[in-house]
């Protein structure tokens, strides 16, 4: 176990040596408040970043509390090397929290460059550029206390107005044992104002430990020209970082690829939303319209920020496709479904009314076999909920097609031109919604209608098979009233040349009697005949009733064909409105 530990102190030391002797500037990431976590520096540390620091910690904070301690730093085996900055006032707790981390870095970085009051204040930071003894204290703790011999301990300063003060304090540093310095080139008054790189350089040619140089680094190119100015070290980076990340690999915008990975190496991490997204409003504040980064800006969950990447930039991350997915699916998976299943069950709906007509319409089934398949027991058993049910469809039904009717107002009205500005799809976006509405307000008009027609046609088989029988029946009734006085007519006949000639075949002669019953018989036979033919006009005259209801029928029908075509072109004229 100790061999163990001592290669990987070895190994550690290694790393940091050949940082400076690689025969260019170490490229350092700088120590950044709620910035440089360890989700940041992972994404640093893949577009060319050497030396990664985490943010400032409060020494007496971070050795108080074991909460502060895990909230405060986290690594793991891939983030290396890394130093860990402190902010501490007395040198052993400085030391204390330095043995508490060394384990897990490369080294400690001791705070004198921070210029904020309430550092001042409290006697961190910035203040501690004027106390060279004190500083000397802490680093030669620090050095005494870590049973590393190669684990790093430098300090990051502020230059004072008078630049030999600072070296003074360089110089101390350096005889207590530090192992490089970074140097801010401003005085703990400025913040804008131009770096002094001569104060740098100044600095530099008074240590024979590097210098790593810090301020105003915003490209690859600020870090060739501070190396050709002052002829230091290293560089370190801070806010061209933020905002971009691919700074040191040499991109002068942040590449969509380093946003990706970011989201990727974020939702990996289960990095903060508030972290996250700050990031992010950093990597795109240069690459995006104001209108864009209005919206961006008021984002306010994972998931949305994602959304507005994939549909502005489009994804070439599978990771972020796959979380983009998910995270979009646990938002509105319950009202996509919802809406999904309630269209479908509509359309569905539809599609079985309209092969219900269909069927009715099949000429080889004539009303008379419907008939008889509408007096099966079954339909007896539901014709009690019939009523019911179908008014009950009829209410949901308008309430779908009022329901689409408004979806269609609205992303028909809907001002798309001031939402193009601020989304390049969002006019993709609105008239896929707009086609969705009218697709739906078809669905529900058209079930509607044909819920209605297909009520109407059962009723007008039904009226229509009656008519067909009634007249099949008359139509009998009168063949057999013509046989019946074809047959009187014919025997009619045979009377007539019976009268006219009395006598038979043996001559012999009819009496009186005989004569008078046979016309008798032949006004019978007239009567049975006079009826028989009112019989077949009343017939005639029933046949042309059913041909007028018939022919009513047919004009019902057209009727509602008119209903229809009127309902169908309904939401055009609705469209035209609204244009």
């Amino acid at each position: 176990m100790t061999e163990v530990h001592n290669k990987i102190i070895m190994d550690s030391g290694n790393i940091i040596t050949d940082l400076f002797n690689r025969g260019r500037p170490v490229r350092v990431c700088a120590p950044m408040v709620r910035y440089s976590k360890l989700a940041f520096r992972c994404l640093v540390r893949k577009y060319d970043c050497d030396l990664c620091f985490t943010p400032m910690i409060i020494a007496a904070d971070f050795m108080r509390s074991a909460k502060a301690r895990d909230s405060e730093f986290t690594t793991n085996k891939t983030d290396r090397p890394l130093i860990v900055q402190f902010a501490a006032k007395d040198a052993q707790t400085l030391a204390d929290a330095a043995c508490v981390v060394s384990p897990f870095s490369d080294g400690v970085d001791l705070n004198c460059g921070c210029p904020q009051r309430w550092a001042v204040s409290e006697g961190y930071g910035a203040c501690l550029i004027n106390k060279p003894e004190l500083v000397k204290d802490m680093v030669r703790h620090v050095r005494n206390q870590i049973d590393k011999p190669n684990y790093a301990v430098s300090i990051k300063i502020r230059i004072h107005k008078d630049v030999r003060k600072t070296v003074d304090l360089c110089q101390k540093a350096e005889a207590a044992g530090v192992s490089w310095i970074t140097v801010h080139g401003r005085t703990s008054d400025e913040r804008h104002q131009p770096v002094h790189y001569d104060a740098i350089k100044t600095i530099k040619d008074s240590l024979s430990i590097p210098v790593i140089a810090n301020g105003d680094i915003k490209s690859l190119q600020d870090v060739e020209a501070t190396y050709a100015l002052t002829g230091v070290d290293g560089v370190m980076a801070a806010r061209g970082l933020l905002a971009n990340p691919a700074m040191f690999a040499g991109y002068e915008e942040t590449p969509l690829q380093c946003v990706w990975d970011w989201v990727d190496i974020a939702v990996e991490h289960g990095t903060p939303f508030s972290c996250f997204h700050h990031h992010l409003i950093y990597m795109l504040e240069r690459i995006t319209s104001q209108p864009e980064r209005r919206v961006f800006n008021n984002l306010s969950s994972t998931s949305a920020v994602i959304d507005f990447l994939h549909n502005t930039y489009g994804s070439t991350s599978t990771t972020v496709k796959y979380e983009f997915q998910r995270e979009k699916a646990k938002r509105s998976v319950a009202h996509r479904n919802k809406m999904t299943l309630q269209w479908t069950a509509v359309a569905s709906f539809l599609y079985v009314e309209i092969g219900v007509l269909v069927i009715f319409c099949l000429p080889f089934v004539s009303p008379q076999r419907w008939q008889r398949i509408f007096k099966w027991s079954i339909w007896n058993r539901l014709s009690q909920f019939w009523n019911k049910g179908f008014l009950t469809m009829i209410v949901i039904l308008i309430v779908l097609f009022l329901d689409a009717l408004r979806e269609v107002r609205k992303y028909s009205n809907a001002d798309q031109s001031k939402e193009a500005k601020l989304h390049p799809n969002m006019f993709d976006h609105m008239h896929m919604k707009l086609f969705r509405a009218q697709r739906n307000l078809y669905i529900s008009g058209f079930s509607l209608f044909l819920w209605l027609v297909m009520r109407r046609v059962v009723t007008l088989i039904n009226q229509l098979a009656v008519a067909l029988g009634t007249s099949a029946a008359l139509q009998t009734q009168a063949e057999s009233a013509n046989k019946a006085a074809k047959k009187y007519m014919e025997d009619n006949e045979m009377l007539k040349q019976a009268l006219v000639d009395p006598k038979g075949e043996g001559g012999k002669k009819q009496d009186t009697e005989e004569n008078k019953l046979l016309k008798k018989e032949m006004q019978r036979l007239a009567e049975e005949l006079k009826s028989s033919t009112d019989a077949l006009k009343k017939s005639k005259s029933d046949l042309d009733a059913m041909k007028k209801q018939t022919e009513g029928l047919t004009k019902e029908y057209d009727r509602l064909l008119q209903e229809h075509q009127e309902l169908q072109n309904q939401p055009d004229n609705g469209d035209k409105k609204d244009n």
